[in-house]
């Protein structure tokens, strides 16, 4: 359990930035953050270790509080995986047998300079499998740049042994140097001699001084390549270091295990101290730290990384035996969270990747279904949700229909009494009373079949409904449903009678909650900081009704922040207008690139894609 929190609480951090989402459905409202459990005693790990709540499905890490179901981007990447066909083809085979191979050939048993050849010569087959994202041939090249770095480290001991040797000889010559100046009797005569001992000295000073000069250089020079041979040594642990450590933060765990056999294979020294975290904090600035995220909150040694990814390897694995039992069982809400939960974890792990598409596509239908469970309730579309909760229901053996239910009865009683209210209220002639009942009858249930039935029998004023039936003509003549959407209430009871302008109600009242729900959907984007697909939200309800103020103003302002994107997609659809179906498709691209979440590029690249490859 340890290892999917860390993994999972990995993705919601790092994701982010790498990776994309798909602005589909109307996305739910986030669920509440569960109550702050009260304060407890750290363990030895401290408040690094992630927290889950199992009955609120809320994840506490960092200080922060979310739900790992309840995220579009995991949502959009999942239903992605459950569309995807399994990796069992020959060569997903021989690039699993080829990861088997190197990790026996760097165990500890069978450790050798032969085997380590033979396991790095494995490295550049490997990488040549898609999915594998040439990470085999990014661990090639962190082997070869350490193998450098030792070769570079031989050298500088090659070339130290020789200094030594300079410097014995120069030693010995100095002091021959010193002795031999003695040689030779003074002069008896006091003067005489003192003038000798002067003119020795100086002799001798000029002897030795190229020679002092020489070994203190060689000296100086033999400290230079002792400094230098650490600092080699430390860097090549700490590159290949942050190597591993990206790989786990990738949750490319079986990466990181062959990884780590490797740095014990090239540093044999036993130093298994994860140096990253403090190299990290020692060069880079506050601001960075902010963007990047805290590395040290990482394990300390490299035997942490790897138990760390062992234990997430067994947990995917117990997860997946999980779901095809709870599958079996028409348990399919259960089976789904389990599967979501080592996906989370284990993305690209084999037991994710093996599992046949016909088994991941019977929850598919189920998840998708929740979905739109959550969709209608959010948007108030209570006879949707009825539906939905029964084929829910009749799908999976486990579903608990008590909230959805709960919250279904609850608008219809509500709304049941406002109406009450409402029709007290126009038998008394309280007209004020009157709007404001229908009015929060209509907010709490916008699609309530009795609406029209109260507001006929209580609009039973011919100039009052008259008034109101010009009223929405006009406005619907100007396509100002804004305005309309805005006073639906009066209009509601006003086209009770007539089926005809009741249609176009509906019509224009549908037309704008889309707009709504549009507006909405960007607003929750936005507040994630993801200006593109708050755009791209927009943009889809801009095309079924371009003449609504709001989202006019939220089109410019999501224009703006989101430029290059938006740039990219509006050449693409100008470029395929004009039939420049190449260019159109590079832009197409460009977009997708700028935002791989975008549901507008995927589609256009899709379409280009077809359009060009047709006969």
């Amino acid at each position: 359990m340890t290892c999917r929190l860390i993994a999972a609480g990995l993705l919601g951090g790092s994701l982010v930035a790498a990776w994309a989402q798909s602005p589909d459905a109307v996305p739910p409202a986030a669920s509440p953050a569960p109550a702050a459990p009260p304060a407890a005693q750290k363990g030895f790990l401290g408040s690094d270790v992630p927290a889950f709540d199992p009955g609120s499905e809320g994840m506490t890490w960092d200080g922060k509080i979310w739900n790992i179901q309840d995220q579009r981007v995991f949502r959009a990447r999942f239903e992605k995986y459950l569309n995807a066909e399994e990796e069992s083809g020959a060569e997903a085979k021989k690039y699993r047998d080829q990861f088997k191979e190197m990790l026996d050939l760097l165990s500890p048993a069978k450790m050798s300079k032969e085997n380590f050849r033979k396991a790095w010569a494995i490295l550049p087959s490997a990488s040549s499998y898609e999915p594998d994202a040439e990470l085999c041939n990014s661990l090639d090249d962190a082997i070869f740049g350490v193998l450098l770095a030792q070769q570079e480290v031989t050298r500088i001991d090659d070339q130290n042994r020789s200094l030594v040797r300079r410097k014995d000889t120069l030693e010995w010559n100095s002091r021959f140097a010193a002795d031999s100046s003695l040689l030779g009797p003074a002069p008896k005569n006091p003067a005489a001699a003192e003038q000798w001992n002067r003119e020795q000295n100086l002799k001798r000073d000029m002897k030795m001084q190229p020679l002092l000069t020489e070994l203190g250089e060689v000296n100086a020079s033999i400290a230079g390549n002792r400094v230098k041979k650490e600092a080699l040594r430390l860097q090549a642990k700490i590159e290949f270091q942050v190597l591993i450590a990206q790989l786990f933060l990738q949750r490319r765990f079986e990466h990181v295990l062959l990884a780590n056999r490797f740095y014990r294979a090239l540093f044999g020294d036993g130093d298994n101290q994860l140096r990253v975290a403090d190299d990290y904090a020692a060069n880079q600035s506050a601001k960075n730290k902010e963007s990047f995220g805290d590395l040290a909150k990482l394990p300390k040694t490299l035997g942490q990384l790897d138990a760390l990814a062992n234990e997430a390897i067994r947990d995917v694995r117990e997860g997946v035996e999980s779901f095809s039992f709870l599958l079996e069982k028409s348990e399919l809400k259960s089976a789904a969270e389990r599967l979501s939960e080592a996906f989370a974890v284990g993305e690209y792990l084999p037991e994710i990747r093996l599992l046949i598409r016909a088994k991941k596509r019977s929850v598919l239908e189920f998840t998708r279904k929740s979905n739109q469970l959550l969709s209608a309730l959010e948007v108030k579309d209570y006879e949707r949700a009825s539906t939905l909760v029964k084929e829910l229901e009749t799908t999976s053996q486990d579903f608990d229909s008590a909230k959805p239910l709960a919250a279904v009865e609850t608008a219809r009683t509500v709304s049941a009494l406002h109406l009450a209210k409402a029709r007290a209220a126009a038998t008394s002639g309280d007209r004020a009373t009157l709007e404001t009942e229908l009015r929060a009858a209509t907010e709490i249930w916008p699609r309530n079949p009795a609406l029209a039935e109260v507001s006929g029998a209580i609009f039973n004023q011919a100039d009052v409904q008259q008034q109101a039936l010009n009223d929405f003509e006009r406005l619907h003549a100007q396509k100002n449903y804004r305005q309309i959407f805005e006073d639906k209430v009066r209009f509601i009871a006003a086209t009770a009678l007539h089926p005809e302008k009741q249609e176009k109600l509906k019509q224009v009242l549908d037309q704008v909650q889309l707009a709504e729900a549009a507006l909405l959907r960007a607003a929750e984007l936005a507040k994630r900081g993801d200006a593109a697909g708050a755009w791209e939200s927009v943009e889809r309800g801009f095309s079924g009704y371009p003449d609504d103020p709001k989202l006019n103003q939220a089109r410019a302002e999501f224009t703006t922040q989101a430029a290059e994107f938006v740039r990219s997609v509006r050449t693409a659809q100008e470029m395929e207008r004009k039939q420049q179906l190449g260019s159109s498709l590079a832009w197409y691209l460009r977009a997708q690139q700028d935002y791989p979440n975008s549901e507008i590029a995927q589609d256009g690249v899709a379409r280009l894609a077809s359009l060009i490859l047709k006969p």
